[in-house]
């Protein structure tokens, strides 16, 4: 079993930058991917970006393109999601997520196994 545990979220002003984390703990070794989703309440969760276990290949939603940045620290077990230029858009839940077994297409929920519970980012105008 793999815990996945967000956190860096808050209330922040449009325009400044915000750095999510997500700790992954519970089995040995790098996770194959991982990806960051968001979600506001009465929509879907959507896709935001996303990283190969040896960052070689990042995908990213249009809508954050050019201003977020995934990367992962293998060593420590960690994703981050650097997020600038902030949005009142950009506002949801954030919710990071590891793909272990299913060799699906990284921009879609089905393909991943494992979910954190989700940090809030609310950016005001």
């Amino acid at each position: 079993q793999v815990q996945l545990v967000e956190s860096g979220g808050g209330l922040v002003q449009a325009g400044v930058s915000l750095k999510l984390s997500c700790a992954a703990s519970g089995r040995p070794g790098a996770i194959p991917s991982m990806g960051w989703f968001r979600q506001v309440p009465g929509r879907e969760r959507e896709f935001v970006a996303a990283i190969t276990w040896n960052s070689d290949n990042t995908y990213y939603a249009d809508s954050v393109k050019g201003r977020f940045t995934i990367s992962r620290d293998n060593a420590k077990n960690m994703m981050y999601l650097q997020m600038n230029s902030l949005k009142p858009e950009d506002t949801a839940v954030y919710y990071c997520a590891a793909q272990y077994f299913n060799g699906g297409s990284l921009l879609y929920i089905r393909s991943y196994d494992y979910w954190g519970q989700g940090t809030q980012v609310t950016v005001s105008s």
